[in-house]
């Protein structure tokens, strides 16, 4: 019998790569000390106005997202947008912890390096995970939908890259009006995640998945 879809091992395998460097970079984001990303300053500042704990609160805004994505396009939700909800931030914590064990205080220059290395990382992951197209994370599901919907401005269709810096500087702006401080990496991210993430799919991502199987 034939397999319906012969490059689902490989869709898994990018899946699961992409989910575990995206925890590996949010690690080396957090050690670089220039500040969160995006979604995390959009967190952070319903943190500072809501009376419970992080993790519980974070766990609810993914939750309320993800009832927004399947409202929008289930299509988005699938095992990669599990493995985010529920093992993501135990990957992110081991290599935080890693990493002060390694290399103890940092200066300026290490810290830059963590910065660069967290943000390409960052960019990697999420080209993996989309081109897999096995879901993707709560809040990526929505520049991707808005995306996939060719909305036109003076009758040119917006790239992904422009709706996704979009969707990040507004979950800065949000962050910062609600009283959290957003860091010179939360600004960078927030500009370059799109470009980036676009670049590393056509390079990297989409030619892994249709390279001719052996």
């Amino acid at each position: 019998m034939k397999e319906k879809d012969p490059l689902l091992k490989r869709r898994i395998i990018l899946a699961l790569v992409g989910m575990l460097l995206a925890g590996i970079s949010v690690g080396i984001f957090k050690r670089a000390f220039f500040g969160v990303d995006p979604f995390q300053c959009f967190c952070n500042g319903w943190a500072q106005v809501v009376p419970i704990g992080f993790g519980t609160l974070y766990m609810l805004i993914n939750a309320v997202l993800l009832v927004i994505d399947l409202f929008l396009d289930r299509h988005y939700i699938g095992i990669s947008t599990f493995i985010n909800l529920f093992l993501l931030g135990y990957v992110a914590e081991f290599t935080e912890g890693m990493l002060a064990n390694m290399l103890g205080e940092t200066g300026l220059a290490v810290r830059l390096l963590l910065l660069v290395v967290g943000i390409v990382l960052t960019c990697i992951a999420a080209a993996l995970y989309y081109t897999a197209d096995l879901g993707v994370s709560t809040y990526d599901a929505i520049p991707l939908y808005l995306a996939d919907r060719k909305y036109k401005v003076s009758g040119h269709i917006l790239p992904f890259r422009v709706i996704r810096i979009a969707c990040d500087l507004l979950c800065v702006l949000i962050g910062f009006l609600l009283g959290w401080m957003p860091g010179v990496g939360t600004i960078i991210t927030a500009l370059f995640m799109g470009p980036l993430i676009t670049f590393f799919r056509k390079r990297l991502s989409d030619p892994l998945l249709q390279k001719q199987l052996s």
